[in-house]
C-alpha cells in the first residue's frame, strides 16, 4: 500500500551547533556501532506525528523507502529527507514544531554517543555516574532552567485512552495552565498530548507567554509515541531507565491519568523510589486522576498496589476522580511544599539531587525471554526492590506490545513467561487482563494479542 510521502531539504534553526566530520561520519555509518539506524528510526517517528500507528515494526515497514542524510556544508549542516510521511507538512512546508524536533533528535543522539556512552568521565556502572549522565543530557538540551520557581508537573498516562479520558486530561492541563504550571509528558498521543493541549489554552488566557511543554522519550518507544508538535522542548534519553529518572529529577510533582502497562510501569517506578527509606520525608505530590468513567481503573490499580507493595505505598499518592480543578489546586499546594523543602536545604529547584534512586531502578533492563523468566517476583525482599522487579515485568509487556525489537522477539520465540509467587502473580494477571478488557494495550480499533503468559 502506497502512503503519501514528501522529499525535502532542511537547515537547523538555532538549537544545533555545527557537527564535526567525525560526528557526521559516525551518524552516517549504518554498520555496527554506527548511529545511522537509531537516528533514521527516531527521525521517521518524529515525522509520523499525528498518525494512528503505535507499532514500531509497522511504522518501519510502512515507510521502507524513507531515508535521511546529513549534508555537510561550509556554513553548517543540512538534512536531506526522502520519502517522509506527508502528515508532517502543510502546503509542502514542514510543520515548524516537527522541524525543531528533528534537530533535537540529532542533537541528543550525537551528544549521548560522543559525550556520554563513549566517555570514560561517566561511570555508568555506578548510581552517581548514571545520575550525572542524566543531568548532562538534560543540561545539553537546555531544559534545566535555574531561574524558575518549581512549577513543572509531569503527566503520565496511556497513549491508548478513550475520548472521555482524553478530554479529561485536557481539562486537568487547562486548570494547571491557568495556575501557571508547566507540563512535562512522554510527549506522545493520548494522556501525553491532552494535558499539554489544555495547558496551552490556560497559559494563553493568563497571557503566560513562556509556557514549557517538555517531552521526554527514548529511541525504543518514540515510534509508538511520536512526539506531538506542542512539545517545545524535546529530549531523547538513551534508554527507558534514564527517561524515567529524567522525569522524576526535573518534575516537581506527578499526575497519573489512566493507561495500560506503560503507565503501570511508571507508577511502580515512582512508588519504588518513594518507598526507599532515604526518601521517606521527601515531599513529592503524586495524584492519580481520571473522569468518573475510569473510577474502576483506579480501584484496580489501588488494589494491585495494596496487594503487592502494601498500605505504605498507598499512602504516597492521592486518587481524585472527576475533579480537574481540585487536581490543579492540590498540585499547586504540593509544589509549595517542594519549594519550601528545597529552599530550606539550599537544593536546586531545577534538578532533584536529593531524591535517592536505587541502582535497581537505573540499570537498563533488556526484556529478553530469559530476563523476563528470571525476574524476582516474591515478597521476601524490601518493598522498594519488589517494586523495581514489578516495574521490569511491565516494561517487558510494553516492549512486546509496541517496540520493534520486542514485537520481533515475540514473533520468533513466543510469549514472554512471567514467573513469581501466587500472591503477586494473581493480582498482576488480574490487572493485565483488565487492561486488555478495557482496550488499554493498543490504540482503538486494533485487536490485541497478548505478548506474555503469567506462570504462578
Amino acid at each position: 500500500m502506497e502512503h503519501d510521502v514528501v522529499d525535502t531539504l532542511i537547515s537547523p534553526e538555532g538549537k544545533l551547533e555545527v557537527l564535526s566530520k567525525a560526528e557526521v561520519n559516525k551518524l552516517l555509518d549504518s554498520g555496527k556501532g554506527g548511529l545511522y539506524n537509531i537516528f533514521r528510526n527516531c527521525a521517521l517517528a518524529v515525522l509520523n506525528c499525528g498518525s494512528t500507528i503505535d507499532d514500531g515494526k509497522e511504522l518501519l515497514e510502512r515507510f521502507t523507502s524513507f531515508d535521511i542524510n546529513i549534508m555537510q556544508r561550509e556554513r553548517g549542516i543540512k538534512l536531506e529527507i526522502k520519502g517522509a510521511p506527508a502528515i508532517a507538512f502543510v502546503d509542502g512546508k514542514m510543520i515548524k514544531g516537527i522541524h525543531e524536533h528533528l534537530f533535537a533528535v540529532l542533537r541528543d543522539i550525537v551528544f549521548v554517543s560522543n559525550e556520554v556512552t563513549d566517555n570514560p568521565k561517566f561511570d555508568l556502572g555506578r548510581s552517581e555516574g548514571i545520575t550525572d549522565a542524566v543531568f548532562h543530557i538534560l543540561r545539553n538540551a537546555n531544559v534545566l532552567q535555574p531561574q524558575l520557581n518549581p512549577n513543572l508537573v509531569v503527566c503520565w498516562g496511556g497513549h491508548s485512552i478513550n475520548r472521555a479520558e482524553y478530554n479529561y486530561s485536557k481539562e486537568v492541563g487547562y486548570q494547571m495552565g491557568l495556575r501557571a504550571l508547566d507540563i512535562c509528558t512522554g510527549c506522545g498521543p493520548g494522556a501525553m498530548k491532552g494535558p499539554m493541549k489544555g495547558a496551552t489554552i490556560g497559559h494563553a488566557k493568563q497571557r503566560f507567554g513562556a509556557g514549557r511543554y517538555l517531552g521526554i522519550t527514548e529511541p525504543g518507544i518514540i515510534a509508538a509515541e511520536s512526539p506531538n508538535p506542542i512539545v517545545n522542548d524535546l529530549v531523547i534519553m538513551p534508554d527507558i531507565e534514564k527517561r524515567l529518572e529524567a522525569f522524576v529529577r526535573t518534575g516537581h510533582g506527578i499526575v497519573v491519568f489512566p493507561g495500560g502497562a506503560g503507565t503501570a510501569e511508571e507508577i511502580l517506578y515512582i512508588l519504588g523510589i518513594l518507598l526507599h527509606p532515604d526518601n521517606e520525608d521527601l515531599p513529592f505530590p503524586l495524584i492519580f486522576t481520571g473522569p468518573e468513567s475510569s473510577r474502576e481503573y483506579f480501584v484496580q490499580i489501588n488494589d494491585f498496589i495494596g496487594r503487592t507493595l502494601g498500605e505504605k505505598a498507598q499512602q504516597r499518592y492521592k486518587i481524585i476522580v472527576d475533579d480537574p480543578e481540585l487536581v490543579a489546586k492540590e498540585m499547586v499546594e504540593g509544589i509549595k511544599l517542594v519549594r519550601e523543602f528545597r529552599k530550606a536545604r539550599s537544593d536546586a529547584y531545577y534538578f532533584n539531587w536529593a531524591l535517592k534512586i536505587d541502582e535497581e531502578f537505573q540499570r537498563p533492563f533488556t526484556p529478553t525471554h530469559e530476563n523476563m523468566r528470571n525476574l524476582s517476583l516474591h515478597k521476601n525482599q524490601p518493598t522498594h526492590l519488589l517494586a523495581a522487579q514489578l516495574r521490569r515485568a511491565f516494561s517487558g509487556v510494553v516492549a512486546g506490545n509496541v517496540k520493534d525489537e520486542g514485537i520481533r522477539a515475540i514473533e520468533k520465540y513466543g510469549h514472554f513467561e512471567i514467573h513469581g509467587d501466587a500472591e503477586i502473580m494473581g493480582p498482576m494477571d488480574a490487572l493485565l487482563a483488565s487492561f486488555v478488557a478495557q482496550s488499554r494495550m493498543k490504540l482503538a480499533g486494533k485487536a490485541y494479542t497478548p505478548c506474555y503468559r503469567i506462570v504462578q
